[in-house]
């Protein structure tokens, strides 16, 4: 028995039969959501009924209820009403279960149901693939509690936003599906937060070709930014490289993160960097170096000190950009100590 304030409760015998008929491990709920387990209605076999009726085999059934306990908790309508609108984003009912075992407790937060259909719809309208809606679904759920109202005047404050800025009507679908589809959190901000930000970013001298330019470099995570840390990481930046305010500007360009990442952040990396022996000057010539972590900057600087590459005396390019973009580096590196010098007065050897 668990004693609430209230009074004393036990676990219904009912639930744990049934869950343990579907082969369920029921040590498990106890130690993650055992509340569920007290709850004197549950909906146990219907649920199960539901998921198995769309595919789910009993293996899927038991991983399904152990990760997201409180599904047996909704009711068989709420569960077919979720079940009608996931499907209007899912190619068929075999996507839709593979989605439920990956992310559950997406699915099974029914308390916005209309709000979820209503935003499904708008992004449908607004021009946002079925496979890019379903992405949002289980990743950034949120989005969809919002009321549909509250989205529209975000994507609306964008697109003014967009075309005061000097974008054209023509690419700015096109502009503000790729803004959306990169980082769909932008719609958990405030009309009034973007264009605080964006006024901040133009007040500090940035054109507004400039300005277009960050919003698309920064996948529109400019907006989770208040205008007191981006002016405190450019106060940062600007002393650490001893920079005018037009200097300041153009490292930014080159490397939104000076902007992005708070000043612990770039403090950190930035003492990573001088350990390793790096100087300010050749970190202030190729700034984006910054956007790596201490680690992966230790790790790639160890890869090429193995190959004889001095980086206190070279360029840091090569410690740049993705894991992918430092491997085809690294390679080029490797090749060409490894290639052999030819000769071409040599003599060659002929085997008789």
């Amino acid at each position: 028995t668990y004693t609430t304030d209230t009074k004393s409760r036990e676990e219904n015998k009912k639930t744990i039969e049934s869950l343990y008929r579907l082969s369920v491990d029921i040590k498990k709920i106890r130690r993650l959501k055992e509340w569920v387990l007290l709850q004197d209605v549950a909906y146990v076999k219907e649920i199960a009924g539901i998921l198995q009726e769309m595919g789910a085999d009993e293996a899927a059934v038991a991983n399904i209820l152990e990760r997201c306990p409180e599904a047996i908790l909704r009711t068989p309508a709420e569960i077919n009403s979720q079940r009608a609108l996931w499907q209007l984003v899912c190619q068929n009912e075999k996507q839709l279960i593979k989605l439920i075992e990956q992310f559950p407790e997406s699915f099974f937060t029914t308390e916005h149901h209309e709000n979820q259909k209503a935003n499904i719809l708008f992004f449908q309208e607004l021009g946002l693939k079925n496979n890019i809606i379903t992405r949002f679904l289980t990743s950034a759920p949120n989005i969809f509690y919002n009321p549909v109202e509250k989205n529209k005047n975000v994507i609306e404050t964008l697109q003014r936003n967009y075309l005061s800025l000097g974008g054209s009507d023509a690419n700015m679908k096109i502009w503000m599906l790729k803004l959306l589809s990169q980082n769909p959190f932008i719609l958990l901000n405030t009309s009034t937060a973007i264009q605080e930000n964006l006024e901040f970013l133009q007040k500090n001298d940035f054109t507004d070709h400039e300005v277009l330019q960050l919003l698309s470099k920064l996948k529109g995570f400019i907006f989770q930014l208040t205008s007191t840390t981006m002016q405190k990481s450019m106060l940062f930046s600007k002393n650490v490289f001893k920079c005018s305010d037009q200097e300041l500007k153009q490292l930014v360009l080159k490397c939104p993160a000076l902007l992005y990442y708070s000043v612990p952040v770039l403090e950190e990396r930035l003492e990573g960097l001088l350990k390793e022996g790096i100087s300010v000057a050749q970190i202030r010539e190729t700034p984006m170096v910054l956007e790596l972590t201490t680690q992966i900057v230790r790790y790639r600087i160890q890869k090429l000190s193995a190959l004889g590459y001095d980086i206190k005396s070279g360029t840091l390019e090569s410690l740049n950009g993705t894991k992918k973009d430092f491997e085809v580096n690294y390679g080029k590196i490797q090749s060409k100590k490894e290639r052999p010098i030819f000769n071409p007065v040599a003599p060659v050897h002929i085997e008789d």
